[in-house]
Formats: structure tokens, C-alpha cells, sequence
């Protein structure tokens, strides 16, 4: 058996929901569907929002500094992750996420069935 690797899970969040937090939840079980999946396969999902909601509700507006935390959290995450599931949908997180994995030469998958098994 391989490794198990680290899986950053990209897709829509906040993208298409016009700030709508029903819409914004839609999107995050959309992401979180996707992690039965690759843990069946014997890796460890991750989804950047796992880390940035917490990190968003213990800073205050000026302790988060310049920038977006949630796009801040998930360029640190993947300088740990070894592979990208990028889901379809309109999301220029997501497409930065797809850029950085691809300057660190790790593999973007499209689909859970190009992501080989563990």
C-alpha cells in the first residue's frame, strides 16, 4: 500500500453565493461530499475552510491583517498537501489553489476517479 496522501479539497465556497450564507453552506457540504470518497480511497481529505472558519471567528478585523485568511490558510496548507481534488465550479480560490499546487509540481486531480488508492 502507498502512503496515504493529504488532499486538498478546491471548489466553489463563497463563489456564486452573493454573500448568501444558505447557499455558502450548500457549497461547503458540496466540498465535504467529496472527502467520504477519498478517505475510502486512504487518504486524509482537507478543506481550507476547516481551518480558516475558526482562525475568521477567534481574529478580530484588524488582528487578520492584509489579505484574505482564507485564501492566506490554504496557500500554508498546501505547503503540507500532496495532491489537489479540484471540483467543478466557478472559483478563483479554488483556480489559485489548482496554480500553487502546480509551481510545487503536485498532482490536481479533476475527478475522484483519476485519484489513485493509498
Amino acid at each position: 500500500m502507498k502512503r496515504p496522501l493529504l488532499i486538498l479539497i478546491a471548489g466553489p465556497y463563497r463563489s456564486g453565493a452573493d454573500g448568501d450564507p444558505a447557499r455558502i453552506a450548500q457549497n461547503l457540504a458540496r466540498l465535504e461530499e467529496a472527502s467520504g470518497p477519498l478517505y475510502r480511497l486512504g487518504h486524509v481529505p482537507m478543506i481550507g475552510e476547516w481551518v480558516a472558519l475558526p482562525i475568521l471567528r477567534t481574529l478580530s478585523e484588524s488582528d487578520a491583517g492584509e489579505g484574505d485568511v482564507m485564501y492566506e490558510t490554504a496557500r500554508r496548507l498546501l505547503q503540507h498537501c500532496d495532491a489537489v481534488l479540484r471540483l467543478p465550479g466557478a472559483s478563483a480560490g479554488a483556480d489559485t489553489d489548482v496554480a500553487i499546487a502546480r509551481e510545487r509540481g503536485i498532482p490536481v486531480y479533476f475527478s475522484i476517479e483519476e485519484v489513485p488508492a493509498a
